[in-house]
């Protein structure tokens, strides 16, 4: 590469090398971008030279991030983001106001706390109003213009308009101080349908032909939580928000891996509020060291 470390990383670049991770394709970011693919690539070029690491590894089926790739990526993201914070303060447009929220619970109980209180340190005018629910059902409600932001959660990447926050480990959880009966159907502890840990959870086991059957339903997390605690049944969990009481069950109990659990913000129309409250929610997982996206970086 040639020596250009000493230039400051061009926020255009940088815009242009998040696309093509986030879409994982060269030619989906060049349509995003309205750019051809030859810039796309020039402009990757520029910014590995002037970062001075390879960023990206290329094949002809799959975009791939290096180690140095990733944490450009965590690093490219919060500046973006402030980038357009900046702007959008400079335009004269005040963060006040009333922010409409949708958050799944998991998001709400275990992390929205902590971006609210960030984002009101910054912009104590701002007031707002919060709904928890099932991100399918929040995001009808956004569309119905009920809803200004939806913090929720997939399995499995989107083709919708959300922004990818972070991702961590999807796991199978049970009571610590019991056992379960590898003879019988495994009973489970489960959110009704639609549910995406619902879903994820029973395909796996269809997959792996392992028998199961659901024993405890609850439309709280909480409620899964406490049935896994006392030993009823087990249940599917974001790594992070497993607790004292249950333990995580793996591969050598018979329980098929799972992907990984992954978190988006989606935008009904694009404020200042609202993308400071991402910001916010992203600096979260930063804290966390969750990974910040889908594709795996080469070891």
């Amino acid at each position: 590469m040639s020596d250009m470390r000493g230039l400051p990383l061009d926020t255009l670049l940088m815009r242009t090398f998040l696309e093509v991770v986030e879409r994982a394709s060269f030619v989906a970011a060049a349509e995003r971008l309205a750019l051809t693919p030859s810039a796309v690539s020039g402009h990757i070029k520029r910014l590995e030279e002037t970062s001075g690491a390879a960023l990206l590894i290329r094949t002809t089926r799959s975009v791939e991030l290096t180690k140095s790739g990733t944490i450009l990526y965590t690093y490219a993201k919060n500046i973006l983001d402030l980038e357009r914070e900046a702007r959008a303060k400079l335009r004269g447009s005040p963060l006040r106001g009333h922010l409409r929220i949708g958050a799944s619970e998991d998001f709400a109980s275990t992390w929205l706390p902590q971006a609210l209180r960030q984002f009101h340190s910054e912009h104590p005018a701002t007031t707002f109003e919060l709904k928890v629910g099932i991100t399918l059902d929040l995001l009808r409600e956004q569309d119905q213009g009920r809803l200004d932001l939806v913090f929720g959660k997939q399995c499995s990447p989107i083709q919708a308009a959300g922004e990818l926050l972070w991702e961590e480990p999807l796991i199978w959880t049970f009571a610590a101080d019991k056992q379960l009966d590898p003879a019988q159907p495994l009973p489970l502890a489960l959110f009704p349908e639609p549910c995406v840990y619902r879903e994820t959870a029973t395909t796996a086991l269809n997959q792996a032909d392992r028998k199961w059957r659901i024993v405890f339903e609850s439309s709280s997390m909480a409620g899964c939580v406490s049935a896994a605690q006392a030993g009823l049944a087990a249940t599917v969990l974001a790594q992070s928000q497993s607790r004292d009481g249950l333990r995580q069950l793996g591969c050598d109990e018979g329980f098929p891996k799972l992907p990984p659990a992954r978190f988006y913000a989606f935008v009904g129309a694009e404020t200042p509020a609202s993308v400071s409250m991402i910001a916010a929610a992203r600096l979260i997982g930063h804290h966390r060291h969750f990974r910040p996206q889908g594709l795996p970086p080469r070891s």
